[in-house]
């Protein structure tokens, strides 16, 4: 099968402002078996509890990915080079009907595992998670690294089963996840009570809060996170607020502290050689970022991050 066919155009000679804004300015597509990576919106925030706005981050970020190039700046991947990346889209939403979204998001990722498509989506609230893992990982259960200042293990919310504060619980109730390869980390800030973190230590998880990942330091964190995932199928989770809120500010729950933009990228990168089969990257609320956009520019340089570890599992694959 021929690469390139949704590369974007070099940026050294089309400017990165014009055309139509999409993820990573590669090609938008159709889904089809000739695509490997397939970059998504998921624009539901019907499942939050606090402040709105995560449906406007697929834009957000397919507007401030344009900064991408080509190359990965530390470890020379070239993704485009390695497989077909192309912008697929976003999951069909009914923004009046929570229970009608969610299952148009599931089957949606169900036809991206049919087709053998990896897909990395921009949230979206942290309720996507669960039809998401519902969509690939109903047959066989997947290692997953969730980046989150929330456990999100709660077992409902306002009356409610499935939102952004327990898509944990859900994802370990339906055997989505395999408990010795789950990683919760940077959980952090107050809590409902002392069972929403406690719930993934009694199930065997291998939770980092951020007090934990300060005093072990990043290289022993990471050496954690990579020996507790192992080889096996992963997917990985970030909520955008475990990051620090004074690098990434647009979010609709904040939390004092948490890990660096530049610690993230180190941890992902760490990754390289993982078996990735999906990604999120969600609760971006653009409406309460700065005139930069950073918490955007943020998340796209993480989904370039993701894009270059996965192409290169891709690429090593065949």
């Amino acid at each position: 099968m021929p690469k390139n066919i949704y590369a974007p155009p070099d940026a050294s000679k089309v400017p990165r402002f014009s055309d139509v804004a999409t993820f990573l300015r590669t090609k938008r597509a159709e889904i089809h078996e000739n695509i490997d990576i397939g970059l998504c919106g998921v624009p539901f925030d019907i499942g939050l509890n606090y402040r709105t706005g995560p449906r406007e981050a697929p834009g957000a970020v397919r507007h401030h990915s344009r900064i991408i190039r080509m190359v990965h700046q530390t470890t020379g991947i070239q993704p485009h080079e390695m497989c077909n990346i192309a912008d697929i889209g976003d999951a069909p939403i009914n923004p009046l009907n929570k229970d009608e979204s969610i299952a148009n998001i599931q089957t949606f990722f169900e036809n991206l595992k049919a087709k053998k498509i990896r897909p990395i989506a921009v949230g979206g609230d942290h309720t996507i998670p669960t039809p998401i893992l519902r969509g690939l990982a109903a047959d066989a259960p997947v290692g997953i690294l969730q980046v989150d200042a929330h456990a999100d293990t709660l077992d409902e919310f306002c009356g409610d089963k499935v939102n952004h504060t327990t898509f944990m619980r859900r994802a370990s109730e339906e055997g989505l996840i395999d408990p010795k390869r789950v990683v919760q980390l940077g959980l952090r800030g107050s809590r409902f009570s002392p069972d929403d973190i406690q719930f993934g230590i009694d199930a065997g998880w291998t939770v980092i809060t951020y007090d934990d990942y300060e005093e072990m330091g990043r290289a022993a964190a990471i050496k954690l996170i990579n020996e507790t995932l192992g080889t096996g199928n992963t997917y990985i989770t970030i909520d955008i607020d475990g990051l620090d809120p004074t690098e990434c500010p647009a979010t609709p729950v904040p939390e004092v502290g948490g890990i660096s933009a530049r610690d993230m990228q180190v941890i992902l990168r760490s990754l390289q050689g993982a078996d990735i089969v999906g990604a999120d990257i969600s609760e971006i609320a653009p409406c309460f970022d700065n005139q930069t956009g950073i918490t955007s520019i943020i998340a796209a340089n993480l989904m370039f991050e993701l894009v270059c570890i996965m192409a290169y599992a891709i690429d090593q694959s065949r």
